[in-house]
């Protein structure tokens, strides 16, 4: 958990007021998943040279004619010069070993130019046996787990029955080299192999290359086996687990899906809008009925959004080109008209709560209010409110929809995308359902009306906050000028609490109490806006070339990445990264801020996430220029990124 001065946690509390959404790492992948790391032929200043000049890599068949119904190998050798190794991929490292963060690991894949001939079980793909040595890398020396001198990787493969012709299979391997002083620049070797089917199945004359290769799986693979499948569940950074979603895994994905559509509902994104609906509720809680039914009306809004949400990456999954640039949880919000549209329908609830349709707006104004006491309204709440979360992530939840959009298959990101609308609709079914759960709050009268009015305000600063950034997503230059709209709104909302307050307030302590919450919303909403358009680090916006020439030069690369919609990302901006300590590291080994901004869904930057690994924002990743990605986060401390910095700089 992020721990905040009183000054941030106060930042923080009013943001959670106002509504506004945050987002929320990335495992970079470990040979050109990042600008600066080395394809062949392009060095950087990381060591003396290319990984590829102390590892040798060449991909053998077992058979270069194999028959139709055949089974073959792809025997992927990596000869590693003395004294050098390369970092394994395996995730159950074997007992007192530590695990190295920033190890690019040694990556293998094998894709067949047409499955229908030719199948790889890449899962089934069989690692050779790890050493160990021992190093400091920065805690101490500790045993780590590596591949040295000659090792080979086995790919199963198999012919398809019937097939004719010839095919061709691609080897890609992925490794970064390093003795015990120095690590070179991470590189990747690309080979192809031709296979004409229809032979005898000659092997191959490779001496005692496949002597190691366990000929079993394809038993297992006939026999129905399926590969192990991992998906990781991460709470906080030292609490995570893992489970394997497929059989009666799946009912566990969809079942933790759930429980992260119920956290959802306590992320800063969705707490703000749940007085509105228990005020909502607490007017029709004379009715049994009508509180049930209004509440399990919103509750189907809530699932609707979640389940069209899922169609849309479903379809993505498919194929359909138009919906192609569906590949993270927060795509909606990358389009600067969706984020627009969703300002200005918050705006129009905004000034309908506040009361301001009383007073003589025009026709068309009117025809546009929402009432939540009634169906339509209620459904389109529940909508919003599904709406709203989009830009958050919860535990669980966004591991499970994050897995769901990746392994591409449509009938598992329905599953879990309907078990997210599912759980995050729950509390509000089991409101509806409990009136004495909602009897205590203010059901008319002026203390209500009131009440009404504040919220109203508070929540048009959140629409206001939505359509200024996304009419930041259209421009070149992204203004915060919006920000000063936001506070004045909020300030608006502190007055008028203030002044209602000493109007109605019967009791000295009532007005004590209350007028008080009032001067405190004032207060934090002018310090929003004074923070949120003074920037203490000197950002440099993010580009490809940026960060390689970066990288290059020797220095150390705090990549951010963020958006004007994300709430989230601009707390941890203001309280951690702007906090004496990192300032300080930042100057002290010169590292240099850069800032992937996906307010408007630029492709670049939405695939440097991409190639992060990251579905979700917030995201900070420290990149060294000797040893690549060392460290990254969606929920960090002054301390966690102090320490990575020092790490990196060394």
């Amino acid at each position: 958990m992020t721990r905040l001065c009183p000054c941030a946690a106060i930042l923080s509390a009013l943001l959670m007021l106002v509504g506004a959404p945050p987002a929320a790492i990335a495992q970079v992948p470990g040979f050109g998943g990042f600008p600066g790391s080395a394809p062949l032929g392009e060095p950087q200043d990381a060591g003396t040279g290319l990984s590829t000049d102390k590892v040798k890599v060449r991909a053998v068949a077992s058979t270069m004619s194999p028959a139709a119904g055949a089974d073959l190998v792809i025997a992927v050798e990596l000869t590693i010069a003395p004294g050098w190794h390369t970092w394994p991929n395996q995730r159950a490292l074997p007992d007192g070993t530590a695990e190295f963060i920033g190890a690019v690991n040694t990556t293998v894949a094998i894709t067949s130019g047409d499955p229908s001939k030719a199948i790889v079980h890449e899962g089934f793909t069989q690692w050779p046996d790890v050493h160990t040595v021992k190093a400091d890398l920065g805690d101490g020396e500790q045993s780590y787990a590596v591949f040295e001198g000659r090792s080979v990787v086995f790919v199963p493969v198999t012919i398809a029955s019937g097939a004719s012709g010839a095919v061709t299979l691609t080897m890609k391997a992925g490794f970064q080299s390093c003795d015990d002083a120095t690590c070179l620049a991470p590189a990747d070797v690309t080979e192809t192999i031709s296979l004409a089917i229809g032979g005898t199945t000659t092997a191959a004359d490779a001496g005692d290359l496949f002597a190691g290769f366990d000929p079993s799986v394809f038993g297992r693979i006939r026999g129905g086996e399926q590969a192990p499948v991992s998906l990781e569940f991460k709470l906080t950074d030292s609490i995570r687990f893992e489970i394997d979603p497929r059989g009666s895994g799946l009912v566990l994905l969809a079942l933790l899906a759930a429980l992260g559509g119920v956290l959802l509902n306590f992320t800063p994104c969705v707490l703000p809008v749940i007085p509105l609906k228990i005020m909502s509720l607490s007017r029709a809680a004379g009715t049994k009925g009508r509180m049930l039914q209004l509440g399990g009306i919103m509750s189907l809004g809530v699932v609707f959004f979640w389940v069209a949400l899922g169609t849309l990456f479903a379809l993505a999954s498919t194929g359909i080109k138009s919906l192609e640039g569906f590949a993270q949880l927060n795509a909606l919000f990358q389009l600067p008209w969706f984020t627009i549209a969703v300002g200005v329908f918050i705006c129009v609830m905004a000034i309908g709560m506040a009361g301001f349709f009383t007073v003589g707006l025009p026709n068309w104004v009117y025809s546009i209010e929402t009432k939540q006491e009634s169906a339509g309204g209620s459904f389109v709440f529940g909508i919003m409110t599904a709406v709203l979360s989009t830009p958050c992530t919860a535990p669980l939840m966004g591991a499970a929809a994050g897995y769901a959009i990746k392994i591409q298959d449509p009938a598992t990101v329905m599953l879990v995308f309907t078990s997210i609308g599912l759980g995050m609709a729950l509390p509000y079914l089991l409101l509806s359902m409990n009136p004495r759960l909602v009897d205590r709050m203010p059901r008319g009268g002026a203390a209500g009306e009131l009440l009404k009015q504040c919220m109203g305000l508070l929540l048009l600063a959140a629409g206001i906050y939505f359509v200024g950034s996304g009419v930041n997503g259209y421009l070149e230059e992204p203004s915060h000028a919006y920000w000063w709209l936001v506070s004045l709104s909020g300030i608006a909302a502190g007055l008028w609490l203030v002044r209602g307050t000493l109007k109605i307030a019967k009791t000295g302590r009532n007005r004590t109490v209350f007028g008080g919450v009032g001067l405190f919303i004032v207060a934090v909403s002018a310090l929003i806006g004074w923070s949120m358009t003074y920037e203490a680090i000197d950002w440099q916006t993010w580009t490809a070339e940026r960060e390689a020439e970066a990288l290059k030069d020797g220095k150390v690369v705090l990549v951010d990445f963020t958006a004007d919609w994300c709430i989230n990302c601009k707390t941890l901006e203001k309280t951690v990264l702007e906090s004496s300590a990192v300032l300080a590291a930042l100057e002290e080994h010169d590292v240099v801020p850069l800032k992937v901004d996906l307010t408007s869904g630029v492709p670049a930057r939405g695939d440097r996430l991409k190639a992060a690994g990251g579905a979700t924002i917030p995201l900070l990743v420290i990149v060294s220029p000797k040893d690549g990605p060392i460290w990254k986060s969606e929920l960090y401390t002054p301390g966690d990124v102090v320490a990575a910095i020092e790490r990196a700089g060394k």
